[in-house]
């Protein structure tokens, strides 16, 4: 037996769980959980409470979220067994559109490996008319009931420490016992604090105020307008890191991240000239969001999410920044269930198998901030987007390109690879040769003009 499990904390046959939130992270934990049991010949008793209802359109079942997934992360769920049905799927995502006020470019997958995919997390926006619209995480409850979770429809109010576990109280009914809470309620501060009374060393994640908004479209004005292109803009806009247009079957999801955006920030965004020609010429995207919200982001992971008998996942712990909350979530729901079942429940498992994989999400996310600080450098500067520009499109005109941007780029844009892979990549000499090349040449008309 491993040496870290003679204290004894460990899941044995029968023991019971809850899991705090039943959104892709704490699903993915559940699902992963009793897997690993079934493989040992153990039976847990598994709850999962969520106040959410996953069937509802608008806010009620609404999980704040672009709801981007990409296709590493489609293929690796297949590999475990969890085919995403196509129902679920808006749209296949194949290229990028990246505009700058000095042009756009169409960027295309690099393979077929690296298309994403467009999903509601719920059943559709506020006024939502299809009712055949299916949502990613209900989805994933779907497959946790399979495996014999029990969904209880109630807010968690109550969680406290005693000797032969933890009590979790509810809005509703008398506190239970659990042998293992698992939070994974998203950024929700309430809950958080809770988890603070059984989890002292926990401190919070950093977040930050995004915007999401969605436009209902006629699927043929979608696909005149925007087509199967995800459009990212690199505007030299005020607070706004990451801007993007996402199709869908029937509406279009506005996503912007940044630092504490709010309405003047977005105003300023959709009355661009670059966005508003996304749109059909009389569409008046200024005042026709269908359903709009301010969610917060995680930033920077929480410290210390575990004890005893306790551990929070996703964005409750650590996420990665701006981009692929739903692939942080899974990797991290995946690790702490490998954890409990495999090698025990106390805060040294964890501290030991889990912490390492929080850890390194931090660590990418400390080389995202370096990406990023640079890609607003190029936002501010004319001179760098020409140059960027004219990369970008030599590399799509060209078959036999390594392609080298484009795909950079890519990965940037869709979060598909870690920000410590993307900046080796953009650090290679033949990329920095080619930009400043590409800067050069673009802007030696303009360069010639003002001298």
């Amino acid at each position: 037996m491993n040496s870290l499990a003679t204290s004894g904390i460990e899941l044995v046959d029968g023991s019971r769980i809850a899991v705090i939130g039943g959104g892709p992270a704490g699903s993915f934990f559940s699902y992963y959980t009793l897997e690993y049991a079934r493989r040992l010949g153990l039976e847990f008793e598994l709850d999962i409470y969520e106040a959410k209802d996953f069937t509802k359109i608008g806010a009620a079942g609404c999980n704040h979220c672009g709801g981007i997934v990409s296709e590493s992360l489609v293929q690796e769920l297949a590999t475990d067994g969890i085919v995403i049905p196509a129902d679920i799927i808006q749209r296949g995502i194949s290229t990028y559109t990246m505009h700058t006020e000095k042009g756009s470019q169409v960027i295309h997958a690099p393979s077929d490996e690296k298309r994403i995919a467009a999903v509601f997390r719920g059943c559709g926006p506020k006024g939502c008319l299809d009712k055949n619209v299916k949502g990613f995480d209900n989805f994933l409850l779907g497959l946790c009931r399979e495996k014999g979770v029990r969904v209880i429809p109630e807010k968690v109010t109550r969680l406290e420490r005693t000797e032969e576990g933890i009590l979790v109280g509810s809005s509703k009914s008398e506190p239970s016992r659990y042998d293992l809470v698992v939070g994974a309620a998203g950024l929700n501060k309430a809950t958080l604090d809770l988890f603070r009374e059984v989890c002292p060393s926990f401190g919070l994640p950093t977040e930050t105020r995004a915007y999401i908004s969605e436009f209902f479209m006629k699927p043929a004005d979608i696909e005149k307008s925007l087509g199967n292109s995800m459009h990212v803009f690199l505007l030299d806009l005020p607070q706004i890191t990451f801007g993007a247009l996402i199709p869908k079957e029937n509406y279009v999801t506005l996503v912007l991240l940044g630092t504490d955006i709010g309405k003047e920030v977005v105003q300023r965004f959709i009355t661009s000239d670059r966005v508003s020609a996304c749109f059909p010429s009389d569409f008046p995207v200024e005042r026709t969001a269908a359903c709009q919200c301010y969610p917060y982001v995680n930033i920077k992971q929480g410290q210390h999410p575990y004890a005893d008998r306790v551990v929070l996942i996703g964005d409750s712990a650590s996420s990665k920044l701006y981009k692929n909350g739903i692939g942080a979530a899974f990797i991290t729901g995946k690790a702490a269930a490998s954890t409990a079942v495999l090698e025990g429940i106390g805060e040294e498992h964890f501290k030991k198998y889990y912490a390492p994989v929080c850890r390194d999400l931090d660590q990418d996310n400390q080389v995202g901030k370096l990406i990023f600080l640079v890609t607003r450098l190029i936002q501010k500067s004319p001179v760098l987007k020409k140059g960027l520009l004219d990369l970008v499109g030599r590399e799509q005109s060209n078959p036999g390109s390594a392609f080298r941007m484009s795909s950079a780029l890519w990965d940037t844009f869709t979060g598909s690879a870690g920000y410590r892979n993307i900046l080796r990549r953009f650090l290679h000499p033949k990329l920095l040769m080619g930009l400043t090349r590409s800067t050069v040449v673009s802007n030696l008309p303009t360069l010639h003009h003002k001298s």
